[in-house]
């Protein structure tokens, strides 16, 4: 839980930049970072958001770290090239989007890195927010072998006809009867990208199929209500979910 750490505590990670090898095989990069001990520890695969792959992610997944978790973060547009990622998100948007088949192949192949692992615990989750809350809850689904996934502020795991892409051919709501591990959802209320009603529906279908989730969407909140950099950031909202968070992973993955 936040801020428990006893003042006598050891504390040490290992954080660096890698590579990994991912959808079809292809080489991309990744940031990877682990506290220090023999463990075991269990493992997240944290997918980022629309904008890229940038600093954000990097201080998530050392916050999970020093939480007990070993984590990689693939960088998702890594076959686009590379500059900032203000930059390469600017690429990958003019070229339609990163395809959701090379992000689910990124996604199970940095779980199979973590379970590879020798201190391993051997329990994977899987995390993202934005678009990376969708691609968390599509690779939940499409992938058997995540013991737990949460979807921060998805948006367009409900679609319409209209709105899917070669990229993104099938809505992510569609698999939802495939979704093979217990799912905890964020939300803003005041948030169109997912909007309540698609909250709803969402939530409808996973009653439909009996899954195991837990949905909490907060007042006063809109889309990224945690971007600390941001207008949007609510501080209550965003405590509150990261409590949920490492509960969550808690409870599924062990520490």
């Amino acid at each position: 839980m936040w801020n428990q750490f006893r003042t006598d505590a050891y504390e040490g990670m290992l954080a660096e930049t890698t590579s990994m090898r991912g959808h079809g095989g292809d080489i991309v990069n990744a940031y990877f970072t682990h506290p220090l001990g023999p463990g075991p520890y269990p493992g997240i695969v944290l997918v980022h958001h629309l904008p890229g792959w940038d600093e954000f992610y990097r201080e998530t997944a050392r916050r999970f770290a020093q939480h007990g978790y070993v984590v990689i973060c693939p960088n998702l547009y890594s076959r686009f090239g590379h500059g900032t990622p203000e930059e390469v998100a600017a690429k990958v948007r003019g070229q339609g989007g990163v395809p959701d088949e090379s992000v689910v192949g990124d996604c199970e192949a940095a779980m199979h890195l973590l379970r590879s692992l020798p201190y391993s615990n051997g329990k994977v989750g899987i995390i993202g927010t934005c678009s990376g809350g969708r691609h968390a809850f599509l690779a939940a689904c499409r992938v058997k072998g995540f013991d737990a996934a949460v979807d921060c502020w998805g948006g367009r795991v409900v679609a319409s006809q209209q709105e899917l892409t070669p990229q993104q051919p099938v809505a992510p709501i569609a698999y939802t009867k495939e979704l093979s591990c217990p799912l905890l959802g964020l939300f803003g209320e005041e948030d169109q990208s997912p909007s309540p009603a698609q909250v709803a529906q969402h939530e409808q279908e996973l009653k439909r199929y009996g899954k195991t989730y837990e949905f909490h969407t907060y007042p006063k909140a809109g889309h990224g209500f945690i971007y600390y950099d941001r207008a949007n950031y609510r501080q209550e909202q965003a405590m509150d979910g990261w409590q949920k968070v490492f509960a969550f992973f808690s409870r599924h993955l062990g520490r």
